[in-house]
């Protein structure tokens, strides 16, 4: 497995690559190791959930987080299709305080992507019938999920060919903005 820690130099955030077994009947690889994952993060986590959705080319979702008590991490991959991922640091001490780190996460580069408690989280569809797949370290609390709108971040999006908007759920559309957020969290 290759492992990328602090991913852009930003604490916490890890790029886990499981290598990948193949020969002519097909391909092999060890998606997820507790011992492994671990020893990356330097911390016990325990996973309670796996959420998974599927989207269409242009969708996007996010920037999600849950408050404490239900602040969640994320490992998150793409199991069928191709996402532009994004984790934000809304962790209010932390050095790295609203900076952005992005990455490509496809069926085809294996990659998976670790953002602990206090990292919003959200990614653009490049594909129809794109699945992500992520586990979680809390179980969702409808009362404790927060949605920040996108626009708040300058986010670097690929432009989609064929795509001139991207498509939002309601509650992506209506996300808070960074002073309501900075607000709720004090």
């Amino acid at each position: 497995m290759n492992i990328i820690r602090d991913y852009m130099g930003i604490d916490g955030l890890v790029v886990l690559t499981p290598t990948i077994f193949s020969d002519d009947r097909g391909s092999f690889s060890e998606v997820y190791n507790q011992k492994v994952f671990s020893e990356t993060v330097s911390n016990k986590i325990s996973f309670v959930q796996d959420n998974a959705s599927i989207s269409k080319k242009g969708v996007l979702r996010g920037i999600h987080l849950q408050k404490e008590p239900f602040a969640q991490g994320k490992l998150v991959r793409c199991d069928r299709g191709e996402v532009f991922d994004v984790a934000v640091d809304l962790r209010p001490d932390s050095n790295t305080f609203l900076h952005i780190a992005y990455i490509y996460l496809s069926e085809a580069n294996n990659k998976q992507f670790w953002m602990p408690e206090g990292f919003g989280h959200g990614f653009l569809s490049l594909q129809d019938e794109t699945k992500v797949v992520y586990k979680t370290s809390n179980f969702y609390s409808k009362n404790d999920d927060l949605t920040i709108n996108f626009k708040e971040f300058d986010i670097p999006w690929p432009t989609i060919p064929g795509i001139d908007k991207f498509l939002l759920s309601d509650k992506d559309n209506k996300g808070l903005t960074l002073d309501e957020y900075k607000k709720i969290i004090r």
